[in-house]
């Protein structure tokens, strides 16, 4: 039987992550609130199962114009933060019109999905 290995004793390292959320195109538009959406944020993101449990462990702040910083002293998924975004932009009925697209790790965009006008493309068949 081979040996088992023993568990190391000892908290796990703090790990803090960083991660920012650009709505300045659809925010210069004003067609994004992003006050609203900085709100939403703090009342839905769970930490260990419970909502409204940020306390000091996860700070969002505002940084320039439309864009938001979220950072991190426990486990948090970017894949959460953008299901939460794509969840307020449903609820603000702006889900036909943005996407959520990660640009670089960390870093989520909101972007206009590109409308392509079909009808000359008809015309030429």
């Amino acid at each position: 039987m081979a040996p088992v290995a023993a568990a190391k004793k000892g908290k796990a390292p703090k790990t803090t992550k960083k991660f920012i959320i650009n709505a300045s195109q659809p925010a210069s538009d004003k067609i994004f609130d992003v006050s609203a959406f900085e709100k939403f944020l703090n009342d839905k993101i769970k930490v260990d199962g419970r909502v409204g449990n940020l306390g000091e462990i996860i700070k969002i702040s505002q940084q320039g114009e439309g864009k938001i910083e979220i950072i991190a002293h426990n486990e948090l998924s970017g894949r959460y933060l953008k299901y939460l975004t794509k969840k307020f932009l449903k609820k603000m009925q702006l889900r036909d019109w943005l996407r959520v697209v990660s640009t670089s790790k960390g870093v989520y965009e909101l972007k206009f999905f590109n409308v392509v006008n079909d009808e000359a493309e008809e015309d030429d068949e």
